[in-house]
């Protein structure tokens, strides 16, 4: 039976805090809506982290903390965003790292988030084996594509670029590289802090008289834990 390329789907792209979808938050996502060929639609919208960024990432993405103070959480952009993709295959440079913080965000929130994606980076690794560089901004700029490395609307934009650029040169012959596959994450549901690690976190605080750049109402049990853990291990009890 031959293979049909997939024409409708989804492009996806994400700015985070760091690259660990159990620790890091998502601060902004960018994704297309794309059939036969054509954007129809896009979603772009900041993500507050309820915590301060880094300086790595500040310089990265050129986001700072006053973008992010009146942005909403991902719990209100969660289930748009979901809607958004409905049914599509998701394309993107490395999707599986998208994809993973997604997907972690909503087995937070007992949604079902379960898709089939197609990496860019993975094609041009196959199809490019000689080229210096298979980041995104190099391939685009060896194709000539319009791009704006580390925001997410652009990057989404690009990847879509990309990937239809890499069928029209590759398709033929290649197109077991091109299906969908599906995108494998395991995430456990994390349980918002509880009051008595917000009070025994707080005395932690006053006790050193330290201040720490996360907003505690915001923590995982996890997160809670974790930061105690650190305060404790320099600061002692």
């Amino acid at each position: 039976m031959e293979k049909k390329m997939t024409e409708e789907y989804t492009a996806l792209d994400l700015e985070t805090t760091g690259l660990n979808p159990k620790k890091d938050k998502i601060i902004e996502i960018g994704a297309v809506k794309v059939r036969e060929g054509r954007i129809m639609d896009s979603f772009q919208c900041f993500v507050n982290p309820w915590r301060k960024l880094g300086e790595e990432t500040r310089l990265l993405t050129g986001i700072d903390d006053g973008m992010l103070q009146d942005a909403p959480g991902i719990e209100e952009v969660l289930e748009p965003l979901i809607d958004f993709i409905g049914e599509d295959v998701l394309v993107g440079h490395r999707i599986l790292f998208d994809y993973s913080f997604v997907k972690k965000a909503a087995v937070n929130r007992s949604l079902v988030f379960e898709k089939e994606g197609i990496d860019t980076l993975k094609l041009a690794r196959k199809l490019l084996p000689d080229l210096e560089s298979r980041k995104l901004g190099d391939l685009c700029n060896y194709y000539g594509i319009a791009h704006r490395a580390h925001r997410a609307l652009a990057d989404a934009e690009a990847s879509s670029g990309l990937y239809q650029k890499l069928a029209e040169l590759f398709y033929k012959g290649n197109e077991e590289a091109f299906m969908p596959r599906k995108l494998l994450f395991e995430a456990k549901k994390e349980m918002p802090v509880t009051k008595r690690q917000k009070e025994r976190l707080y005395k932690l605080l006053d006790r050193h008289r330290i201040t720490i750049e996360y907003q505690v109402d915001k923590l995982t049990k996890s997160e809670a834990d974790r930061i105690m853990d650190q305060i404790v291990a320099k600061y002692g009890r």
